[in-house]
C-alpha cells in the first residue's frame, strides 16, 4: 500500500479530495469564538519546551540526576498510557445525543474528517494547558515536590513528541523506516480502520492492548 492509495480512496478524483481533507470549518459562528479551534504547529513548542525546563531545573534542584532522570522517564511512559487511552477511550466516543455528537466532531471528529487541516493537527491551548494543570495537580498530591516535577518534565516531554510527530505525519513525506512505519500506521487509521491504531507516538500500546493494526494480507 503507498501513501496515496492510503490518502485518497479511488472513488474520488485526486484534487476535490485532497480540498476535502484540507479543510476548516468553523466550529461556531462566531470568528472571535473559532479562532482558538486552531492553532499553528510552532505555538506547541513554544509553550511547553519552557515548562519541560522549568519542571526539569525545579525537579534536580533536590534529587541527583540519575533519579531524576528515572521520573522523567516514567512521566515519559505515563504520557504514552495517557495519549493511548485518550485517544481510544474519549475521543473515539460517539454518543448518540446531539449534543454529545457535536462534542465529539469538535474534539476529534473534524480532524478524522478534515485530517490534513494544518492549523487543526495539534491541541489548542485552550485544550492542552487546562489538561496538563489537571496532571501536575494530580503528580504534585501523590508525589513528593522534586519527583513530580520530573514525572512532569517527563510527561511533557511526552505530550511535545505526540504533538509533532502527528503533525509530521500528516505533513511530512517520512524518510526514515520507523517514520514510514509510523506514518502508514497512522494512515490506516484514519482512512482503513478507526477501530484500531490509537498510538501515534507510541503504537507498541496497540499490541499489548489488542488494537493493532492487522498485517496487510489480513486486510
Amino acid at each position: 500500500m503507498t501513501d496515496a492509495q492510503m490518502v485518497i480512496p479511488s472513488d474520488s478524483s485526486e484534487v476535490s479530495r485532497q480540498e476535502i481533507l484540507k479543510a476548516s470549518p468553523p466550529m461556531f459562528a462566531s470568528p472571535w469564538l473559532d479562532r482558538f479551534t486552531r492553532v499553528h504547529v510552532a505555538v506547541v513548542p513554544v509553550i511547553f519546551i519552557p515548562v519541560i525546563v522549568a519542571f526539569a531545573i525545579l525537579g534536580l534542584r533536590e534529587i541527583p540526576f540519575w533519579q531524576g532522570l528515572l521520573w522523567a522517564v516514567g512521566g515519559y511512559a505515563v504520557w504514552t498510557l495517557t495519549e493511548y487511552w485518550l485517544h481510544r477511550v474519549v475521543f473515539h466516543f460517539e454518543p448518540d445525543h446531539p449534543i454529545g455528537a457535536r462534542l465529539h466532531w469538535m474534539i476529534h471528529g473534524v480532524h478524522h474528517d478534515h485530517p490534513n487541516d494544518p492549523m487543526r493537527l495539534v491541541m489548542p491551548p485552550t485544550a492542552s494547558i487546562p489538561l496538563g494543570l489537571i496532571f501536575i495537580a494530580a503528580f504534585q498530591l501523590l508525589l513528593p515536590f522534586s519527583q513530580a516535577c520530573m514525572l512532569s518534565a517527563g510527561f511533557f516531554i511526552g505530550y511535545l513528541t505526540y504533538d509533532m510527530t502527528h503533525y509530521y505525519l500528516h505533513h511530512r513525506r517520512p524518510t526514515t523506516k520507523l517514520g514510514r512505519k509510523l506514518r502508514e500506521l497512522h494512515m490506516r487509521h484514519h482512512f482503513q480502520d478507526d477501530d484500531r491504531g490509537y498510538g501515534v507516538s507510541a503504537p507498541y500500546w496497540d499490541k499489548v492492548f489488542g488494537t493493532a493494526q492487522k498485517p496487510r494480507r489480513e486486510d
